[in-house]
């Protein structure tokens, strides 16, 4: 995994040739249990890496289109998994929780309902008040607060 600019943050991405793009997903590690968001299937040497900074305690898909590996790192680890209550009826898996605007599904993880997005319901998790989790994307805010108006 990849270290990204805050020193609990990674990531880790398989290129799309088809659509020309990476897909990203990321591990935020944490004390009280470390969170996988997106998680596509890891390498051995991720997957080794992942083990040694304590595992996974929660995974969240922020749309159906982004299940990728989850099912199987959730039955590896026994990981319980989020998705976006939105998309409940046609989700493909049974989720853990489901995870409406507002939320936290963890202290310092809120939880965002983008509108108009690709899929209904579709998540972004704004992490500590100042990194943004969109899916593929992730935006740190390192100068000032970070600021959304929904």
């Amino acid at each position: 995994m990849k270290s990204l600019n805050r020193p609990n943050l990674y990531c880790w991405s398989s290129f799309d040739s088809e659509r020309n793009i990476d897909f990203n997903s990321v591990a935020w590690i944490r004390p009280d249990g470390n969170v996988l968001i997106d998680p596509l299937p890891l390498s051995e040497h991720d997957w080794n890496h992942l083990q040694s900074l304590g595992g996974v305690a929660w995974i969240v898909v922020t749309n159906l289109d982004h299940l990728r590996a989850a099912p199987e790192i959730a039955q590896l680890t026994g990981a319980r998994i989020a998705g976006p209550a939105a998309e409940k009826d046609t989700f493909p898996i049974q989720c853990d929780r489901w995870l409406s605007d507002g939320e936290e599904l963890i202290p310092g993880l809120k939880v965002l309902e983008m509108k108009g997005s690709k899929t209904p319901g579709e998540l972004a998790l704004l992490l500590e008040e100042t990194t943004l989790i969109t899916g593929d994307g992730v935006l740190v805010a390192t100068v000032q607060k970070l600021t959304l108006r929904l």
